[in-house]
């Protein structure tokens, strides 16, 4: 529905076509706004002064790629991608990865793992709904942030065989460059993700899920690999985020400072709670994707951080 004061602005009844062209222009204008934002035209959003980092526009995505051949191989890979309310990268994102996918002629489903509960936010879970989610046709999977672009064709996504495969490596990540980082991008196969239980469902709000789940990988005797030969160095990946429109959710709430540094032995896959509001299945300018709408629980007593209140 509009909004009252939209309302007051068209009075009486209105016909079908006027509201499809005031959703067109709002569209148009919308998309104008973005490329103005981010190619550094116009004024700074939200009236901010200069030296204010504006958002990125994304890279120009590849040639539009073949439809996806059995002939690439066996392994078809589940791109599980943790979401929240960041729908200009998602616009972004989708179209982008699946080119750059399939120009490398990995078979994948891209998955949208939108949390629509009233709950922080919570990387991990989402992860593990993903994978519950993901189905009998994948094999393997992507936990990929939203806001990370790879620029590096020879960046490898091919099936990780011989263990996890760290593609966002500290060496190559643009901002994260410690020795036991695992985040951004980390390729598992579904038997190695199964073999740690999967991501620790405690971490409400940003970071230290990752550093967590690094010690599951030990703990399970894996071994992390990392890219060899990419030369790009920090150059590797477009980092889409813009710390000026989108402010992380930093806080540490109750004994969640405490707890933050503790490996979870019991929580994981196996006691991860949630239910599906919706699964819809589109295309992003041509580009197939599945989004779940996740609802996410959380037991107060066991983790009362994960509210925002």
């Amino acid at each position: 529905m509009l909004s009252p004061p939209l309302l007051r602005l068209f009075p009486g009844r209105l016909s079908a076509f006027p509201l499809f062209l005031l959703a067109l222009l709002l569209g148009f204008a919308s998309l104008l706004w973005l490329q103005l934002s981010c190619s550094g035209e116009g004024p700074a959003p939200g009236g901010q002064h200069r030296g204010v980092p504006r958002q990125p526009c994304p890279p120009p995505a590849p040639l539009q790629p073949p439809e996806e051949d059995p002939a690439w191989g066996p392994h078809r890979l589940a791109l599980l991608v943790p979401f929240r309310e960041r729908f200009e990268e998602l616009l972004a994102f989708v179209p982008y990865m699946h080119r750059f996918l399939s120009k490398k002629r990995i078979r994948h489903r891209i998955f949208i793992l939108n949390q629509v509960d009233h709950f922080r936010f919570n990387r991990a879970s989402l992860i593990n709904v993903g994978f519950l989610e993901s189905g009998n046709d994948t094999d393997y999977i992507a936990m990929h942030d939203v806001d990370l672009l790879p620029l590096n064709e020879h960046l490898d996504y091919s099936f990780p065989e011989a263990g996890p495969f760290h593609v966002a490596s500290p060496e190559l990540h643009p901002l994260y460059h410690y020795k036991t980082y695992v985040g951004g991008i980390l390729l598992l196969t579904k038997q190695h993700y199964e073999l740690c239980n999967g991501m620790s469902n405690r971490f409400w709000g940003w970071g230290r899920e990752d550093d967590e789940f690094y010690r599951r990988i030990k703990g399970a005797g894996l071994q992390v690999r990392r890219p060899s030969g990419i030369t790009t160095g920090y150059e590797t990946f477009q980092h889409l985020h813009d710390p000026a429109w989108r402010k992380r959710d930093q806080k540490r709430i109750a004994a969640q400072k405490q707890e933050q540094f503790k490996v979870d032995r019991e929580g994981g896959l196996n006691n991860v709670r949630y239910r599906i509001e919706s699964r819809t299945d589109l295309s992003v300018a041509g580009a197939p994707c599945t989004v779940l709408n996740i609802l996410l629980d959380c037991d107060t007593n066991e983790t009362p951080w994960c509210t925002f209140g």
